[in-house]
């Protein structure tokens, strides 16, 4: 018992890890927290580092959605009190909970989109590939984000009822969806009033 807490509490410092300060910081000399939206996460890392520093910020806070499941697995086995599912479950959603509310950022961070899609894709590879798609175009035709990963949120636990996923990782579904648009409650504040930034490059200083 004592390792399986030991891996899930793994599993939230490694959420916890600031992919785009750390990122930022080393390469770029900036921190992205003083400009654009102000978080870590990959869309702001976008806007300040570009495509390259964007990228490498996404495809990092993906993997740390993914080896939160992982964690959260191995957590599942050594304890030998519950099924798998629920330890990669909940190692999946400490990872997310550590991204957007870092132990190294005074328990801020980043909206947890990227982070939960790593999860996501390990626990249900099919409907994150169609939620991927329906954030893609919305993205694309509206240039929003956030909107898309608004949306995105939303059909994840439909999708994943749609494709068969057990009930265990739908509930997931939805509170990482609900964790999701909590985390976008500005965003949605903005989308309302018309205000949202768009997702491009900032002018370089």
């Amino acid at each position: 018992m004592t390792v399986g807490i030991g891996l899930l509490v793994a599993a939230y410092i490694i959420g916890s890890f600031p992919s785009g300060l750390i990122i930022g910081k080393l390469f770029f000399g900036k921190d992205p927290r003083q400009y654009g939206s102000h978080n870590t996460g990959a869309t702001n890392s976008y806007r300040v580092f570009g495509k390259a520093g964007g990228s490498a910020v996404l495809l990092a806070d993906l993997c740390k959605g993914m080896i939160g499941v992982y964690l959260g697995q191995m957590a599942g086995q050594a304890a030998g009190t519950f099924p798998e599912v629920y330890g990669m479950i909940l190692g999946g959603l400490l990872a997310i909970v550590g991204h957007s509310c870092s132990v190294f950022l005074r328990f801020k961070g980043g909206k947890g989109v990227a982070t939960g899609l790593g999860v996501i894709l390990f626990l249900a590879p099919l409907p994150t590939i169609v939620v991927f798609g329906i954030w893609a175009i919305i993205v694309a035709a509206t240039r929003l984000v956030s909107l898309g990963s608004i949306i995105g949120a939303v059909a994840t636990p439909i999708l994943m009822y749609v494709f068969g996923s057990p009930y265990p990782v739908i509930i997931f579904g939805i509170l990482a969806a609900i964790l999701v648009i909590v985390r976008h409650k500005e965003n949605i504040v903005r989308l309302w009033q018309g205000k949202e930034l768009e997702v491009k490059r900032l002018p370089k200083e």
